[in-house]
């Protein structure tokens, strides 16, 4: 076991200083691109029956299990139709909130409201001063370096930006730490010697919006981050058996907050631009504005583990008749009947809105059950300082059209815990900051190392204001010697600095 009798700094500038030169040990870059790349419907793509492969690998996956799966099927349908009325009903106010002041003591309803819906707002993470400065410091920082990557080209609303002083700043803050702790903390392993801590967070570091009014060019649309294909496949979600309960038919017992599961999951088989391979329970981002409903913000999908399990289900299952009208936004109740939907037999190789390489998108064609134009809801206004999350299976979508009249401007931060997996990610993200070249997972190229302004290890350090944000970041060794501590999250801790080379 690592000994404190070593001091932290000693052992981070001994291996700082070796990373700076081990660039060519680290895993290669992505080839270059931006947000467009990570999705079919805004590179131009259109969706299709994938390779034969995928018919095969559908029968697998249910064989044995089929009546069983039409039978769930249906219970699936009716939960649906109990449930969406009710989210059109309530609108915004769906979705859980709660102060960063009661974060020590949340309330039982908003406890229980987090686990149904996956997503939540929490009020004022970082006092709102502070988030003008840091997006004033940004602006200036954009407007020092004209030649960052962005989409679109001409009219720029999401950045090619991962190691601004704003960025780092946000994601080191003690307070956004403590928020994604909270969050992270509403999972559970059923494996009490898993190598997971989901007490001590990982930085993973994300891109940015500066979103202006009018703009209908980052119009992203229903759809699920981590992965598209791999969810079905063998070798992707498969090698946790993360959603076996669904395709053996008892999506009632799918936990989505199991964490032991996901430990083993790949979850970019193809290594497309953007595709996440860290392992992130929820999926986030730091308001820099004050932004309302159809003012170019997020909406989400408050039905997470019974829209999982329909989206999941739905390439098994095909209608014997069609819509009375294809386009409408509200199908006909005989196209949606249980009774109009059969399973395949055999199966074809279609996964709806899923594309090799690409995120999965839905839309109300593909998924009609979702009734998406009814239960993609709007997150309520938020103010600068909230934070804003969703749980990482769970739909969600931007405003296709900038209505308001000021931007809508976030940084993406995502909740992200220790495991193996994310070490070795952040170690090679690591690299990537000191040389100022884009996060792995991201488009590649020479990124912001030739940006003027760009952040080094002591701001990391000053932001962090002690070392728990070093830590995430990689910068600093993990204590595995803390008080509290189970013997999993040790174990996890000394593979993690050992990954890091804080020691051998």
């Amino acid at each position: 076991m690592f000994s404190r009798s070593c001091t932290a700094r000693f052992l981070s500038i001994r291996h700082l200083q070796s990373v700076r030169y081990a660039g060519t040990t680290a895993q290669g870059q992505k080839r270059e691109g931006d947000i467009s790349d990570a999705f079919a419907s805004l590179s131009g793509l259109k969706f299709e029956p994938l390779e034969p492969r995928f018919a095969e690998l559908k029968d697998h996956l249910i064989a044995g299990h089929e009546d069983a799966v039409v039978a769930s099927w249906k219970r699936l349908l009716a939960s649906l139709r109990e449930e969406i009325p009710v989210i059109k009903a309530a609108g915004p106010s769906i979705i859980p909130e709660i102060e960063f002041s009661d974060l020590d003591n949340p309330s039982p309803v908003f406890v229980a409201e987090h686990k149904k819906r996956g997503c939540a707002v929490i009020r004022n993470v970082i006092p709102e001063e502070e988030v003008w400065s840091m997006k004033a410091e940004l602006l200036v920082y954009i407007k020092n370096n004209p030649h960052t990557k962005a989409f679109p080209n001409k009219n720029p609303q999401v950045y090619e930006l991962y190691w601004s002083p704003a960025q780092i700043r946000a994601r080191s803050h003690p307070h956004l730490l403590k928020a994604q702790k909270f969050l992270m903390e509403f999972w559970h392993s059923k494996d009490p010697q898993a190598l997971i801590s989901s007490s001590h967070p990982t930085i993973y570091a994300d891109r940015l919006r500066l979103r202006t009014p009018g703009d209908n060019k980052f119009a992203l649309g229903p759809h699920v981050d981590g992965g598209s294909c791999e969810r079905w496949e063998i070798g992707g979600y498969g090698r946790g058996d993360v959603y076996k309960a669904i395709f053996e038919g008892r999506w009632e017992e799918y936990d989505p907050w199991e964490s032991s599961c996901r430990l083993p999951v790949v979850s970019d088989l193809y290594q497309g631009v953007g595709a996440c391979s860290m392992f992130r329970m929820a999926q986030g981002w730091l308001s820099m504005s004050e932004t309302g409903p159809s003012e170019g913000t997020l909406l989400v999908n408050p039905l997470l583990s019974r829209a999982t399990a329909y989206f999941l289900l739905r390439p098994f299952f095909s209608p014997k008749k069609a819509p009375t009208n294809p386009t409408a936004e509200t199908f006909d109740e005989a196209f949606l009947a249980d009774d109009n939907w059969v399973l395949n037999k055999p199966q074809d190789s279609w996964l709806q809105g899923a594309t090799p390489g690409r995120g999965q998108e839905l839309d109300n064609a593909l998924h009609p059950h979702l009734q998406l134009p009814h239960s993609m809801t709007h997150i309520p206004r938020v103010r600068p300082g909230d934070y804003v999350s969703w749980h990482c299976d769970q739909i969600h979508a931007v405003d296709r059209i900038h209505n308001g009249t000021a931007d809508s401007s976030v940084l993406y931060i995502p909740s992200c815990p220790l495991t193996e997996h994310n070490a070795e990610f952040l170690e090679r993200q690591r690299a990537a900051f000191l040389k100022g070249t884009p996060c792995p997972d991201f488009g590649g190229g020479v990124g912001e190392s030739t940006h003027v302004g760009r952040p080094g290890v002591e701001h990391v350090e000053k932001a962090s204001r002690g070392d728990e944000g070093m830590r995430a970041f990689g910068l600093r060794e993990w204590d595995s010697e803390e008080s509290g501590l189970t013997a999993g999250q040790r174990r996890v801790m000394d593979r993690a600095n050992k990954i890091l080379g804080f020691y051998d």
